[in-house]
């Protein structure tokens, strides 16, 4: 009876350490604690000041959409034209700016372009059931193609500084962006974790049939969650046209799948059901450091491509792996 007493404490102790350690969460932050820990050795560059910041300033813009982009995917969606949406709110924002509207009003009104085509994607995917890809690959390449039309073509330079304020801004030497990131990302951990609307996400991600007959009125959360995740692309364009002080016809391209790379990293799955904020964030995370770190080493841009696709690969086949094996373990 001794010997219990003496030992079950411990072991009580080794069993919450090797869950807390098996969470994804958990998981990634040893793995981003470990890799820059490496680069502090690799590289004398890496735990500076600027090159901190430079990589915060990054994150954010994909972390930002990474919240939205995660609840979306939690129940079954997904979204490839954040990366439009992103490029639209800026070119919106800047030409309603250099037409000499106050900046409040131009960011609205930016923010409300962003949001009709998180609608529009909302509702061909809930209304009219078009599989998600197919529509917001559609939506990606038409909404690039009206922000090239009303822009003719052309960058929009030479925005106001009661715009560009909200990206250079600093408090307590920090940029604005970054606090917006934090912000945001706790925000919206809190809610997920504890709202039910959005927690009726991960049922109709889980089983979307027994979700409608359990009364939850999924074509709405469906659609909120476009707009949402659109809106929070708006969010980031804003940041990064304020940031650069011009709206680029070309950013953003790319970016849907670094988003979703982080968000399944995260321990988001494809299938729908599983994911978190937190989990998102410190994707978004992963990925920004290795990003930075392939820079410092000089690494060519078209390996960091191919590292990026290679990851994202072995994310999906993990998923689709874990998938499998819970298929399997249920029977």
């Amino acid at each position: 009876m001794t010997t219990i007493r003496e030992t079950t404490p411990n072991h009580a102790l080794i069993e919450r350490t090797k869950e807390i350690i098996s969470q994804r969460e958990s998981s990634l932050f040893i793995v981003l604690a470990l890799a820059c820990l490496l680069m502090s050795f690799l590289s004398p560059v890496f735990l500076t000041i600027a090159n901190a910041e430079a990589m915060l300033l990054a994150l954010s813009v994909d972390a930002i959409i990474a919240i939205g982009m995660v609840v979306l995917i939690i129940s079954g969606g997904l979204d490839l034209s954040v990366g439009s949406t992103l490029a639209f709110t800026g070119v919106v924002t800047g030409l309603f700016l250099t037409a000499g509207l106050p900046a409040w009003l131009a960011i609205l009104l930016g923010l409300v372009s962003a949001a009709l085509v998180g609608l529009a994607n909302g509702l061909l995917v809930a209304k009219l059931n078009i599989n998600p890809f197919i529509t917001t690959l559609g939506m990606m390449m038409m909404v690039r193609g009206l922000l090239l039309v009303l822009a003719n073509g052309k960058a929009v330079l030479n925005l106001p500084e009661s715009f560009t304020a909200i990206g250079q801004g600093r408090l307590f030497g920090i940029q604005f962006p970054i606090y917006i990131m934090l912000v945001l990302v706790i925000l919206g951990e809190i809610l997920v974790r504890n709202m039910r609307f959005f927690r009726q996400s991960y049922y109709i991600g889980g089983n979307e049939k027994s979700a409608r007959l359990s009364g939850i009125n999924v074509d709405l959360v469906k659609i909120f969650n476009y707009v949402l995740v659109a809106a929070l692309a708006g969010v980031a364009g804003l940041l990064i046209t304020a940031r650069f002080g011009s709206a680029s016809l070309t950013v953003g391209s790319g970016l849907e799948l670094r988003v979703i790379t982080a968000t399944i990293i995260g321990g988001a799955s494809l299938s729908g059901g599983e994911g978190s904020v937190l989990g998102a964030f410190l994707g978004a995370a992963f990925m920004a450091v290795l990003a930075n770190s392939l820079n410092l080493l000089g690494v060519d841009v078209y390996w960091q491509n191919l590292i990026t696709g290679l990851i994202l690969i072995i994310a999906v086949v993990i998923d689709v792996l874990n998938e499998k094996r819970k298929a399997s373990s249920q029977n």
